[in-house]
């Protein structure tokens, strides 16, 4: 039974609509704790008795979700007259979600999923609490509507290829209705079964403009009867395809009679995808105001998003959870823990995995490896192996698919030799998703050659391959500065005829930066965003190359970068004003109304950024500017 309780000092804030809640000052603008231990110091987690009580050392009062808006900005200097080339208008984001979803975008970004999502961050950052661990892999939205029809995760129907699937698949972009129309027309049977067969196939694919281009078909045509989950299909398909606004106004066309829960909650989900904090909580309240039940699935959500921009929030997620007696899943367990774990709070992580324990949940592989990664990064390594000890079983046969999660903890532990007992273990019949995280692992330990077999072998295998198999080895000659190999394993990518995505762009980015290269690899980017059917790079793209400018002290396109993640969504990041922060200071320039612009976006410095700003404030006192004064 769920019981996260106040301590004796009780939260004094409203849930019944959730806040930006944001400390109140007194002498300063400036948050006394470092992002990655604002955790602990907002709400701690003990267990008493089997019980979580919740405890909150520092948390004041909260404003409403309906703050003033952003005003845009412009540079804080002029400093570096250097260009980068021209800006671009990109569109909205990424992340992952809580249960087995549909997808992530062909015309938006993929992921922190975060993009995530294999067991090594998309864009972990050392110093930022914004940049997460993502899942295994992009998590969705699961509708029983178009797109699951009676087609069950262990029917055989999964495997039946779908005629209509392959209609779609053959028609270009602009001719789907005339291939639809004659698919008809030919006599063939257009039942949901088949429908869901062909949705299910497009979504996996990422395929989501066909996939739109198919709902919107069947709706204007009258060829299947909408229910309440196919018009959320359709509206998850708006979301990906062409952005939250025009999803918000498809709401208004959906029949009032349909716009129940799961229509909000799909537009709640895609608000996290997308990274928009202020939209995600003006959905949340609207749900409340519409007196739909707060589930598991929209707390989860939003203790997903406020993990990734604002972890003291998550708190009010708890209280309002506990008061509306909303019973956590194991993926709440997953976050906090998690969350736990990023702030280097061992002890914390460990009390909730037994709370977790005592609520009936036991961990799973993806919580296992969870654990491991931290106790790794907190230098707890002994604790680590146990762990992993406990995820091999005594019989990696038996247990072969804890592989995959074992190769890349193993080299982050620097043991070679326990990579290559793993990989001896699955390397007669390796899955895909273990070649991966052979090659991975191959690379963390410095076996580049290694990899290269790894990789060879999958190749040999005759298996149309995916072009995560060639990233995944270009992020290894990245890592190790082998630009030519890179190179060389590009154009056989391009050659092979596999399609380019932001993972990829990502990786040739990081080839090129690292190799250093910048011009050029800032130059890929921008070909990336200009494509036709773009999909929205990573926000580790652009941080990549905004820190190789920010080392140089090259404001000016620091500030260009700056400017470009903005327009691809990616708002309200400590990060990015760090990295930007840093650029002044290495370029020994003042940052005019930077704490003003940092406030517009709603961020507030932590002790890091604090000590930046220090740095770059152009009306600080000295001792000697005080004598000279």
């Amino acid at each position: 039974m769920f019981a996260l309780r106040r301590a004796a000092n009780p939260l004094r804030i409203s849930v019944f609509r959730l806040g930006a809640a944001r400390t109140c000052y007194t002498k300063s603008d400036i948050l006394r704790e470092d992002s990655q231990h604002v955790v602990s110091s907002c709400f701690h987690t003990r267990c008493v008795c089997g019980k979580c009580i919740l405890q909150s050392k520092r948390f004041h009062q909260s404003q409403s979700f309906h703050e003033k808006r952003f005003t845009s900005r412009g540079l804080s200097s002029q400093t570096g007259a250097k260009s980068s080339g021209e800006d671009e208008d990109l569109e909205d984001g990424f992340s992952e979600l809580e249960t087995p979803v549909s997808d992530v975008g062909e015309e938006t970004n993929v992921a922190e999923e975060n993009v995530e999502e294999q067991i090594s961050d998309l864009e972990l950052s050392d110093n930022d609490a914004e940049e997460e661990l993502v899942e295994d892999s992009p998590n969705e939205i699961e509708f029983s509507g178009i797109d699951s029809g009676n087609v069950g995760e262990d029917s055989p129907k999964r495997r039946i290829p779908s005629e209509l699937f392959k209609v779609i698949l053959a028609a270009s972009p602009q001719n789907v209705n005339g291939a639809l129309e004659k698919f008809v027309e030919e006599g063939n049977s257009l039942g949901r079964t088949e429908i869901s067969l062909a949705m299910l196939n497009l979504r996996k694919r990422r395929m989501y403009g066909k996939a739109l281009q198919l709902s919107k078909w069947l709706e204007e045509n009258k060829r299947l009867n909408f229910a309440e989950r196919d018009y959320a299909s359709r509206l998850d398909l708006i979301a990906k395809v062409r952005g939250l606004v025009m999803a918000e106004k498809y709401i208004g066309t959906i029949p009032e009679s349909f716009r129940g829960e799961v229509i909000y909650r799909t537009l709640l989900a895609n608000c996290v995808i997308a990274d928009n904090l202020k939209k995600a909580e003006a959905v949340f309240n609207k749900m409340k105001d519409l007196q739909f039940p707060i589930t598991a699935f929209a707390c989860n959500q939003l203790i997903l998003l406020y993990k990734r921009q604002d972890k003291k929030k998550i708190a009010d997620v708890l209280l309002l959870m506990e008061k509306e007696n909303v019973k956590p899943t194991l993926f709440t367990y997953k976050l906090l823990i998690d969350t736990k774990g990023q702030s280097n709070d061992i002890t914390g992580m460990e009390q909730l995995l037994e709370t977790m324990k005592s609520e009936g949940f036991e961990p799973d592989m993806h919580i296992q490896s969870t654990l491991a990664r931290h106790y790794i990064y907190g230098g707890f390594n002994e604790k680590a192996e146990e762990i992993l000890k406990e995820m091999e079983g005594g019989n990696l046969k038996e247990h072969g698919g804890a592989c995959r999660a074992l190769l890349p903890l193993y080299a982050a532990l620097g043991k070679a030799d326990e990579v290559g007992r793993i990989w001896k273990a699955c390397e007669s019949n390796p899955r895909i998703d273990e070649c991966l995280a052979a090659i991975e692992a191959w690379g963390k330990v410095g076996k580049v050659e290694k990899a290269e077999e790894v990789f060879e072998k999958m190749v040999k295998t005759g298996k149309k391959l995916s072009s995560k198999c060639y990233t995944s080895l270009l992020n290894v000659y990245a890592k190790h500065k082998q630009l030519a190999k890179g190179k060389d394993l590009a154009k056989r990518m391009a050659t092979d005829g596999y399609r380019i995505d932001p993972f990829t762009w990502d990786a040739l980015v990081k080839l090129y930066a690292e190799a250093g290269e910048v011009e050029k690899a800032d130059s890929i980017l921008q070909k990336a965003v200009q494509q036709e059917n773009r999909m929205k790079p990573l926000f580790s793209s652009y941080m990549t190359i905004m820190d190789q400018y920010a080392r140089r002290g090259d404001v000016h396109n620091a500030e260009k970068m700056f400017l470009r993640l903005r327009q691809a969504g990616y708002v309200g990041r400590l990060r990015q004003y760090q990295s930007l922060l840093q650029a002044y200071i290495n370029a020994k320039a003042p940052a005019y109304g930077f704490r003003e612009r940092m406030k517009a976006d709603n961020i507030f410095p932590n002790k890091t950024v604090a000590a930046q700003l220090a740095q770059v404030d152009a009306f600080r006192k000295t001792a000697i500017s005080d004598l000279l004064d």
